[in-house]
């Protein structure tokens, strides 16, 4: 906690009035340290009229300011205070202080530096420095975690599918519609983990804007029983196989969190198919195509108190499938 200063450490020289000042500062020290941080800064401010040359005056009224939340107030006193006297390290661990509060991380730790040259020996002056470079790292990495995900950049993660399909489909404008629809499903993912730290499981169908009965099929389908046995993930498969067919669709997008799935544990397996991810929480997503088939897994952390998602992994969709083929395989 901040504290006024009692004695003249900070005194440079005396000016008229000083004797009247100095008894305002006592009973501004008093007010303080009773709590009383308005009546301290008004005593202070007092003082000050009759001793304006005084650093301490200043320096004691930048931490009843600092006290009041007053922050400019007290950023103002603590520059005078070190104008006033620029080798008294109170000065500048007044305005280290004050930054500290405004979170101004970097400029607090060049004037609690300055203060520890002008004393070297203060302990209160290095414990305030490691503190103030932690939180500094902290805020550096807050503000990296809040960048990630509020800017969420699918597409930069799938360069090499967008050139494969390219390659495979690069005649027909149909697959750049696919590649879009699944960077969207994969953004819309993401951004509801981040919201809420779940997704729900579900299959996002393309649909032919042509063909489909879109009375009859909705672009999503619901399978949050789909995993809880061979028996329901049999039949939800043999359901969405179907519906994939006679919604006329060009694409499906599996999307389902971990933590629901009892059947397949695809992390779970041996040999070739040994989990290489880590025991992480996150989400799955399988892209599904008459073309081609990808699988990813999407982990996600706890930084700094926020849920934050992983890059994509790519994982080896014939040894970790969710679902077989949905889509008849067409040639490539």
């Amino acid at each position: 906690m901040a504290e006024a200063e009692g004695g003249g450490s900070g005194r440079v020289g005396a000016s008229a009035g000083g004797g009247g000042a100095e008894s305002l500062k006592a009973k501004g020290n008093e007010q303080f340290k009773a709590g009383n941080y308005l009546k301290a800064a008004a005593l202070y401010t007092q003082a000050i009229k009759q001793d304006p040359n005084n650093p301490t005056l200043y320096s004691n009224r930048a931490a009843a300011f600092l006290q009041l939340v007053k922050l400019s107030k007290a950023l103002a006193d603590a520059e005078t205070t070190i104008k006033l006297n620029p080798q008294w390290e109170k000065g500048y661990f007044r305005k280290g202080c004050i930054l500290e509060a405004m979170e101004q991380y970097d400029d607090a730790l060049v004037a609690f530096q300055t203060a520890l040259e002008y004393n070297s020996q203060s302990t209160e002056v290095s414990r305030k420095i490691k503190r103030i470079s932690q939180l500094a790292r902290d805020k550096k990495r807050a503000e990296v975690v809040e960048k990630m995900r509020s800017n969420v950049d699918m597409a930069r993660h799938l360069d090499k599918l967008k050139s494969e399909m390219s390659v495979k489909r690069g005649s027909e404008e149909c697959w750049e519609e696919m590649f879009s629809f699944l960077v969207e499903t994969m953004e819309s993912a993401v951004k509801s983990w981040h919201e809420t730290s779940k997704v729900e499981a579900r299959v996002y169908f393309l649909l032919d804007k042509e063909e489909t009965d879109t009375e009859k099929y909705a672009p999503a389908v619901n399978i949050d029983k789909a995993f809880e046995s061979p028996h329901t993930h049999g039949s939800c498969f043999s359901f969405l196989r179907q519906y994939a067919e006679d919604s006329f669709s060009r694409a499906a997008c599996l999307v389902t969190p971990k933590s629901i799935m009892s059947y397949p544990q695809v992390w779970k397996g041996q040999g070739s198919r040994k989990w290489k991810h880590g025991q992480h929480d996150g989400f799955f997503v399988q892209f599904e195509t008459p073309f081609l088939r990808k699988l990813w897994f999407i982990s996600s952390s706890i930084e700094l108190g926020q849920t934050l998602c992983r890059d994509p992994e790519d994982l080896d969709i014939s040894a970790h499938e969710l679902i077989p083929r949905l889509f008849k395989q067409s040639d490539s």
